[in-house]
């Protein structure tokens, strides 16, 4: 992409408890979280460019970061391949904003009503001001991208962009639709989720000056880890909590999209359980989520799903082959590792 040299089920068990899995993603970020901080304060200071009379929405949004995933990677990817600067901030700022505002329009079509343990933005005011809102900051972001003295930057911003958003008309357009295979789950998730993570590590790694063979290992670990925590997300909407999740789950189930877990069934089951679970699907109900489960449980959805997660995460770290022995890789690694663990405490 850069040029050369320019959600309810049973509670997740003790182990993978709501605090102590912050505290582990603490004792990974620790290294970057003053850079993390920087980038908290930096996107805080962007309300400011908004109109006085939609501040508010515009700071709502921006100070919903959760973990922070997206600008952890620029951080940390700068550190495998050098070191972070205030470009790194910026860069970081740019593409967790383009992340709030997909979050923005996702939470209006699946007419979510809590993300990150609070009411979504469309909760509080409603679907045609969250779609604005959503525009407005990627309109921003890419504003901000142009900022840079070299096209390179706003050109692989927008360029990404315009993957994710496209991604998500693919996904809209296949809801509903049983006959989705795993290829295009996966293209899907590749586009609207992974190239966010391969860009913040790839911009990261081209903003630290690292040779082409780095850069490309980066983006492919992103890529990698990107589809990893999208399936793992996929699961957490039928297999998880919504107490440790901190979001409204079964949103997936309720706006038909057809993730991993109901392409296992759809592949392994009997022509009837097909057609009843179209019929759960199709006409869903909070209460249908039992009969889903259990063919969930019966074709070992969960299973397969963990399996796939743990291929992706083994190709990420193929990726990291290509850095040399550091810190930022070990931290990158270790965030694999993570991603892994959490996957493995998933429904018990």
């Amino acid at each position: 992409m850069l040029a050369t040299g320019s959600k309810a089920a049973a509670s997740p068990p003790a182990s993978a408890a709501p605090d102590e899995s912050r505290v582990v993603w603490k004792r990974i970020v620790e290294p970057v979280q003053p850079f993390l901080d920087a980038v908290s304060r930096r996107l805080e200071d962007q309300v400011g460019a908004f109109d006085p009379e939609i501040a508010a929405y515009a700071r709502y949004a921006l100070t919903n970061q959760g973990k922070q995933l997206r600008p952890a990677l620029v951080a940390l990817a700068a550190n495998a391949a050098g070191r972070t600067t205030d470009d790194h901030v910026t860069v970081a700022v740019i593409i967790e904003m383009v992340h709030l505002a997909t979050l923005v329009h996702d939470d209006v079509m699946d007419s979510a009503e809590i993300r990150r343990r609070r009411p979504t933005l469309a909760a509080n005011w409603g679907n045609e001001i969250s779609v604005l809102v959503g525009d407005c900051l990627f309109a921003h972001s890419l504003k901000l991208a142009a900022s840079f003295p070299t096209p390179v930057i706003c050109r692989a911003v927008a360029s990404a962009t315009n993957t994710v958003c496209s991604g998500e008309i693919l996904q809209t357009h296949r809801r509903l639709n049983f006959t989705v295979n795993r290829a295009d789950y996966f293209k899907v998730l590749a586009m609207k989720t992974a190239e966010l993570f391969a860009l913040s590590c790839e911009l990261s790694a081209w903003l630290s000056g690292a040779a082409e063979s780095e850069r490309n290992g980066l983006r492919d670990y992103g890529m990698a880890l990107g589809t990893a925590y999208q399936v793992y997300d996929d699961c957490v909407d039928v297999f998880g909590s919504e107490a440790s999740a901190g979001k409204s789950l079964g949103t997936d189930l309720a706006s038909g999209k057809i993730t991993l877990p109901i392409i296992v069934v759809l592949e392994r089951a009997t022509t009837e359980e097909k057609a009843r679970l179209r019929e759960l699907v199709e006409a869903w109900r909070p209460h249908h989520i039992e009969q889903v489960l259990a063919l969930l449980r019966q074709y070992d959805a969960l299973k397969e799903s963990r399996r796939v997660i743990a291929q992706y995460l083994a190709a990420a770290n193929k990726g990291l082959a290509e850095l040399p022995e550091s810190e930022g890789r070990k931290a990158l690694a270790t965030l694999g590792e993570f991603l892994g663990r959490q996957t493995v405490a998933l429904g018990g």
